[in-house]
């Protein structure tokens, strides 16, 4: 084998790459969608371990639940505490700086600190880094993200157990901000999700991402499906058909009639019968006659304003299959 001698223009070369090498892999930008770039430069420390020191149980700002979430696990390769994924600085930047006190024995904060001292872009750009498939698909223009919502003012990341990946605890995450969803939980006729009341009988039943998607969707309000209808048909699918007598207002639109989160009336209704169908069925005889509690017991008793009143002859209200259920009584 015979071997070239190595020209001096060829070290150069090599020098020259192996710096480019190393300020790539010190420095990088952290960008969200719409952002301008923001480069987080400087040096990583020797690892987790000189975090540990100060951010340790027992600390003013402890750290260290973080090795019994998803994200602490050394083993998996997606994770920031994998071999030569910089561990704790694989979010919050290079900190080399961040151990040396300043002469006023304060520190430098590092480059990412997840709160009102970096931009809420920055911060969520540092997350779709790796969680940027499947349900974060559509944050990028998402209700959330116009309104300039950061991860972690729903997530916890350091704690194994966050609040809003708990069907028991993430309700009370989403009425921090949704204050009249959380009145309309606690209306008499309502879905069973946690904290719309008292009772512990509705623990574990529903949670608000049972029918929302929170990081963004094609549907309207955060919905997982693209139509109201199809977010009720999971689990209504009886109401789904196809009837052969089809009632519009139900194929339309579901919250023609209900209300998703709570209702004063039965059956999450948005108003009382007979009136809330005499909206739309204003025609001759009893469809279009104003009734009022003339008709109660003991002075007199009209079908249409006891028992299910309307829905007591027309009975298959969003649909029927029957021949001769054309006005869906049967």
């Amino acid at each position: 084998m015979i071997k070239r001698p190595v020209h001096r223009n060829q070290l150069q070369c090599l020098a020259v790459c192996l710096a480019v090498m190393s300020c790539i892999t010190l420095t990088g930008p952290v960008l969200a969608a719409g952002d301008k770039e923001t480069t987080v430069t400087g040096e990583y420390s020797r690892g987790v371990r000189l975090c540990m020191t100060c951010h340790k149980e027992g600390r003013d700002l402890p750290a260290h639940e973080i090795f019994l979430t998803p994200m602490g696990v050394s083993g998996d390769p997606d994770s920031p505490f994998a071999d030569g994924n910089h561990d704790c600085e694989a979010c919050h930047g290079p900190s080399k700086s961040h151990l040396k006190r300043q002469k006023d024995g304060s520190r430098q904060l590092p480059p990412v600190t997840f709160d009102e001292n970096t931009p809420i872009q920055t911060q969520n750009g540092v997350c779709l880094g790796c969680h940027n498939d499947g349900a974060r698909f559509h944050w990028p223009g998402s209700v959330h993200d116009i309104e300039g919502i950061a991860c972690v003012d729903c997530h916890d990341l350091h704690s194994p157990d966050d609040p809003v990946l708990s069907l028991e605890t993430q309700p009370q995450v989403c009425y921090n901000c949704h204050q009249q969803q959380r009145a309309q939980f606690l209306r008499q006729s309502r879905h069973p999700v946690q904290g719309s009341t008292s009772s512990m009988s509705h623990i574990g039943l529903m949670a608000c991402t049972d029918c929302h998607q929170p990081h963004g969707s094609a549907g309207p309000g955060a919905l997982k499906r693209n139509t109201i209808n199809e977010q009720c048909y999971d689990c209504h699918a009886e109401k789904r058909g196809p009837f052969l007598w089809e009632h519009p207002p139900a194929r339309e639109d579901c919250t023609n009639c209900h209300t998703p989160h709570g209702s004063n009336y039965e059956n999450l209704l948005i108003g009382r019968q007979p009136w809330l169908c005499q909206q739309c069925h204003g025609a001759i005889l009893h469809s279009s006659d104003v009734y009022s509690g003339t008709g109660v017991l003991p002075s007199g008793a009209d079908q249409r304003l006891l028992g299910k009143q309307c829905l007591n002859c027309h009975v298959q209200i969003h649909g029927s299959n029957h021949p001769g259920g054309i006005r869906w009584t049967r």
